[in-house]
């Protein structure tokens, strides 16, 4: 198994630290607003990855913190906490506005089928944690306290920038810094920030009231339930820059260890060719492309994307993703229903499919290949349903298994209706009626349509026809 190491900016071989068991560290949400595509993206790519690390025999702990407290409008160390000013715009207390938006980014995550974290710490939750770390980098000689703002002396960390390439000035492209700062060189980061009297959040610290850094977080609670040295770090790629930067140098520079073995970096969501989010105003939330899309069609969209590619949002590619997920769908429901005869080619195209699919995962969560594996199966699978050969149940189970388990389609009662075959049943047998009248063009036009959804239709003695899965590929 192949993972493509930001770090190292290559495929390495993966072996975690303690086989059999896996840590997993991925940044989750900032709770101030609903979950758009982009979030989907992500935490739909991560899900992939400890679903496959389990079917692998891997022992996966999965950690997906929540921020709620910390994270400031420029990303960096300056501007408002992004909670707050929510909090204020809709006249909430700022933990409440987090407990609306949490409920909702698991509502939508739950509806993309994503597995639910093993651990899913808050920001808030683990001060302790942090202050305790903070003290830990001030006794190296890593920090240095400034007007009640405790900054990690980047100075001190000779390796910051080897993730992202950045160093010296360069480490400074990108972030705001303000031009009257109590910082010793720009580029030092917040390790904690004094509050201000009408701060809404804040704790007591031996440095006076205040609150922790975006950065300090996800080290304190990484460490907190996965150890100095964890298996995987994952993150949007817009992260890599100054947050997971700040991540290893405070983390390394506190314990003397490597922070995280493996570095996996998703790329974004665009519209356009620009990325999808908040700050821009073009993003699309994932409860609304619900109301028009089955959550799972949604996903298959994503998966038909690498998770280090782009995606670029469309509507066309959302409809191509549902007319293959109905693809999918009709040929499990097919299956359901045919006779499970034994069949030797059947074992022999599940064992050629899986082989082929394992392959395609093992290469860097290469889902697009994945997908592309299955739809071959599908084909293969309603052919040998045509000609009555059997093997229904080793192919009912190698589908559940790849697409089910592995990339977390769910098949039954998904796609546009539990009835949409009985209905498109009717549809040829009013196509038969046409036939019969002479109307070939619209008997014609019918057929396509059928075979769009994804159903042959056979044309029987007397002028009837009949429908069965397996019409013009969706894939």
């Amino acid at each position: 198994m192949k993972l493509y190491n930001s770090v190292t900016r290559t495929k390495e071989d993966f072996e975690p630290l303690n086989p059999p068991f896996v840590g997993v560290y991925v940044c989750g949400p900032t709770v101030y607003g609903h979950s758009h595509l982009g979030h989907g993206k992500s935490y739909v790519g991560f899900d992939v990855l400890v679903r496959w690390l389990r079917s692998r025999g891997y022992t996966v702990r999965y950690v997906q913190n929540i921020t709620d407290v910390g994270h400031l409008t420029d990303d960096a160390d300056q501007g408002e906490d992004k909670l707050q000013k929510q909090a204020v715009l809709e006249k909430l207390e700022p933990m409440e506005l987090a407990e609306k938006y949490t409920a909702s980014y698991f509502r939508d995550m739950d509806a993309l089928n994503n597995l639910r974290p093993d651990v899913s710490p808050r920001a808030s939750g683990h001060i302790p944690e942090q202050i305790e770390l903070v003290l830990k980098l001030l006794a190296g000689g890593h920090a240095y306290v400034s007007g009640g703002n405790v900054y990690f002396d980047v100075s001190s960390f000779p390796r910051y920038g080897r993730l992202s390439g950045r160093s010296g000035e360069d480490a400074m492209a990108g972030t705001r810094v303000e031009t009257a700062s109590d910082k010793r060189d720009p580029r030092d980061f917040a390790l904690w920030k004094k509050a201000e009297a009408a701060h809404l959040l804040q704790w007591n610290s031996p440095w006076g009231r205040g609150y922790p850094g975006w950065h300090l977080e996800c080290s304190a609670m990484s460490m907190r339930y996965l150890g100095d040295t964890i298996d995987i770090h994952g993150g949007g790629l817009e992260n890599s820059f100054p947050h997971h930067e700040c991540e290893i140098a405070q983390s390394e520079a506190a314990t003397g260890k490597p922070f995280a073995r493996f570095w996996l970096h998703n790329n974004m969501v665009t519209v356009d060719g620009r990325k999808m989010g908040k700050s821009l105003g073009n993003f699309t939330l994932l409860h609304d492309l619900f109301d028009r899309f089955d959550p799972m069609v949604v996903r298959l969209y994503i998966l038909r994307s690498h998770y280090r590619s782009p995606l670029d949002f469309s509507d066309q590619g959302l409809q191509s993703a549902e007319s293959a997920l109905e693809r999918l769908v009709s040929f499990r429901n097919r299956l359901e229903k045919a006779p499970s005869a034994p069949s030797g080619r059947a074992e022999e195209l599940c064992t050629g499919t899986t082989k082929a699919f394992t392959e395609a995962m093992d290469d860097d969560l290469n889902t697009p290949q994945a997908l592309a594996v299955l739809f071959d199966f599908v084909r293969a699978g309603n052919t040998m349903l045509d000609t009555g050969e059997g093997g229904a149940e080793p192919m009912a189970e190698t589908l559940d298994s790849l697409a089910g388990e592995i990339l977390g389609l769910r098949l039954r009662g998904a796609g546009r209706s539990a009835g949409v075959e009985e209905v498109c049943g009717v549809l040829a047998r009013l196509r038969g009626v046409l036939r019969t009248r002479k109307m070939f063009e619209e008997a014609d036009d019918m057929r396509r349509s059928l075979e769009s959804l994804g159903f042959k239709v056979k044309d029987l003695p007397g002028g009837e026809s009949e429908i069965s899965p397996g019409g013009a590929s969706a894939h």
